[in-house]
């Protein structure tokens, strides 16, 4: 058994790879059954957000159960797989463990320490479970790495003015502004992310802001959150009449096709008019085609790396505080698992020495006769017992002590070898 990361993330793979990567909570419990039907597959669990989407499973045969996660995103996003392997990374066992520690603490963000990834990491967890694709062993890490995240949030200071994607592009569209105070501004979505927009925009002096969305009901509970500013509300269906009034216009909807292109904006641009989208949405609300609009400027989340850049510095030195924490996280959780996988090893030769011990005590009592039996019987029982105790001692005692993975798991194929145990590997992990 090994656990394995595959995936892409911003640092590997553009927006617009990712962005036919990406699986919506309402397809999760489809793609978890199609990782678990696969043979070498035995749990799964899929983390997908708007900079990375990460495939994590235990399998019963590394390489063979690495083919079947690359068909499956091939599969998903129906790219050809000597297209898409250039943007993957895979990952085995403790690097595969360490990842996801990283990544719920927000070490491998794009923003550097960003708090959103933790809740994100949690959800792909809770979704895990709920639809069977998260048993034993992908359970103990994915709360290891929660610990991890919480910790690295509560006994560091990576988390004190992080950002996340909204508020990076805010930044950006400040630094495109002379000043947001007289700017207006439409924002697509009455979600998490467009929230995260207008908290920013609030802080940086925008107060002509609007908020379009296809539920006017999402849009006015949205609205509820920010009673101390006039937030004008509209349908999708006014998308185009609001847009051409605005300055700004920043997209974070779930729409899975573009909302805006080339068409729908130049109809209602002006030629004196200049207007900047913000696309912050994997897959991107805003078809590549509008930069052929001369009046039109678009930034999606790749964009967001120069803003993210200013910040890096200062949120390293953290990171390097916070790498501590991972650390001690990450031995948690390999002395988790090497007793797991002593535990099968010494349960099966225990199991095995106990049949044979039962088995010739049975032959030694039927032939010394049932009332030699019968009155001594206890006596021999726990001299068998005592002999297989401490012949058993030293190897059980030296197998838990081996504290290298290659040695210990050597010596535990050496065991299954010499005694011939029979002991199935999904049998041990179930």
């Amino acid at each position: 058994m090994n656990i394995v990361v595959v995936g892409l993330s911003h640092k590997t793979a553009p927006v617009d790879v990712r962005e036919k990567l990406s699986i919506p909570t309402p397809q999760m419990e489809a793609a978890i059954a199609h990782l678990r039907s696969y043979p070498h597959i035995e749990e799964a669990a899929v983390l997908s957000t708007c900079n990375r989407l990460e495939v994590y499973v235990v399998v019963s045969e590394t390489e063979q159960g690495v083919r079947e996660i690359t068909q499956f995103l091939a599969d998903h996003s129906k790219l050809p797989l000597h297209q898409l392997r250039p943007y993957l990374f895979i990952l085995l066992h403790e690097d595969a463990v360490m990842h996801l520690m990283r990544v719920a603490a927000g070490l491998d963000s794009l923003v550097l320490g960003e708090g959103q990834i933790l809740a994100q990491v949690k959800h792909t967890h809770k979704v895990g479970q709920q639809y069977n694709g998260i048993g034993r062993i992908l359970n103990r890490l994915f709360n290891q790495a929660i610990t991890a995240g919480k910790r690295v949030r509560t006994e560091t200071s990576i988390g004190t003015g992080a950002v996340s994607i909204s508020s990076a592009a805010v930044e950006l569209a400040q630094l495109k502004v002379q000043s947001l105070t007289t700017c207006r501004v439409a924002i697509l979505g009455a979600g998490k992310m467009a929230r995260l927009v207008v908290q920013h925009l609030l802080s940086k002096g925008a107060t002509q802001i609007c908020i379009i969305n296809r539920s006017l009901d999402s849009a006015k509970e949205l609205a509820q959150q920010f009673k101390e500013v006039n937030l004008q509300l509209h349908l999708l269906s006014e998308m185009m009449s609001v847009i051409s009034t605005c300055d700004l216009v920043f997209t974070a909807t779930a729409a899975t096709e573009p909302l805006l292109d080339r068409t729908k904006l130049e109809s209602v641009v002006q030629s004196h008019q200049t207007l900047k989208l913000f696309d912050i949405s994997v897959p991107r609300n805003v078809h590549a085609d509008v930069n052929e609009l001369p009046h039109v400027h678009v930034f999606n989340v790749d964009d967001l790396k120069a803003v993210v850049a200013q910040n890096q510095e200062s949120r390293r030195k953290m990171a390097m505080e916070a790498e501590n924490i991972l650390d001690e996280e990450v031995e948690a959780f390999d002395l988790w698992w090497r007793s797991l996988e002593t535990v099968s090893t010494i349960s099966s030769l225990r199991d095995k020495v106990e049949a044979i011990r039962e088995q010739e005590l049975e032959k030694a009592l039927s032939r010394l006769g049932s009332e030699f039996a019968e009155k001594h019987q206890e006596v021999i029982e726990a001299l068998t017992k005592g002999i297989v105790n401490k012949i058993l001692h030293d190897p059980m005692v030296q197998l838990r002590a081996q504290q290298d993975i290659e040695t210990r798991r050597r010596a535990m194929q050496t065991l299954q070898l010499l005694f011939n145990l029979e002991s199935s590997s999904k049998e041990q992990y179930s």
